[in-house]
């Protein structure tokens, strides 16, 4: 008779986060416990290097970002399956141990693995980018999601350039010329984004679900098998 129990360290290795070449995905990840992942704006730019660094060498686009107290959502494009996966690693190792040194800690600073979810090129896109960096402002920490430093806004808004930042072809299709698009996203931004909307982008990405259409829904999963 087989034996139908597995000991602890003889456990399948987990499966990665599906997260196909060509597909952007929001990224979410929590301190562990929610506790504190940047102490200082030190830590904060230490961590923006890690991710340029590790988004150059693994072939992800960064389209968004926003980086809180403790968590961080991403909107990312691979050009590879495991681009995403290879990325958050990196980041794991020129991030997170320098941090445990520093600060004398040990153990996981985040809180398991990365949350994902697949976004549609479609509007879906664009509520995506709004809801990240609007973050700051739902959390009570700024009015104006133009104060606050450590996000993408001030390139969507107003063009700032930034060599993390790869727009995705939904914002360039906004307008023309650079002036064009910021303009019109301003214009996006000061409508209020449906508490529906947030609710539903929040569920997808805590749950691993996907963000869009029936259509677009039944498209991911012919990849998955």
């Amino acid at each position: 008779m087989v034996d139908c129990w597995v000991r602890k360290n003889d456990r399948m290795p987990r499966s990665a986060r599906f997260c196909p070449a060509g597909y952007p995905v929001h990224v979410v990840q929590r301190g562990v416990n929610r506790a504190i992942c940047f102490t200082s704006d030190k830590d904060t730019a230490a961590y923006a290097h890690s991710l340029l660094e590790g988004a150059e060498r693994y072939g992800v686009d960064v389209h968004a970002w926003v980086f809180m107290t403790n968590h961080v959502h991403l909107l990312l494009t691979p050009a590879t399956d495991h681009g995403i996966s290879q990325l958050m690693r990196y980041i794991g190792r020129h991030y997170v141990q320098p941090f445990n040194f520093k600060y004398a800690r040990t153990g996981p600073l985040y809180d398991g693995r990365f949350r994902s979810s697949l976004v549609q090129d479609t509007a879906h896109l664009l509520h995506c980018i709004r809801y990240i960096e609007l973050n700051p402002v739902r959390a009570g920490m700024t009015v104006d999601p133009g104060d606050y430093r450590w996000s993408s806004y001030r390139c969507h808004a107003f063009g700032k350039p930034a060599r993390l930042w790869r727009p995705h072809a939904e914002y360039l299709a906004l307008g023309a010329t650079p002036t064009e698009r910021a303009k019109c996203y301003r214009t996006i931004v000061a409508d209020v984004l449906p508490s529906d909307v947030v609710q539903k982008i929040r569920h997808c990405v805590n749950t691993g679900l996907v963000l869009g259409s029936e259509s677009f829904r039944e498209q991911v999963n012919l990849l998955r098998s």
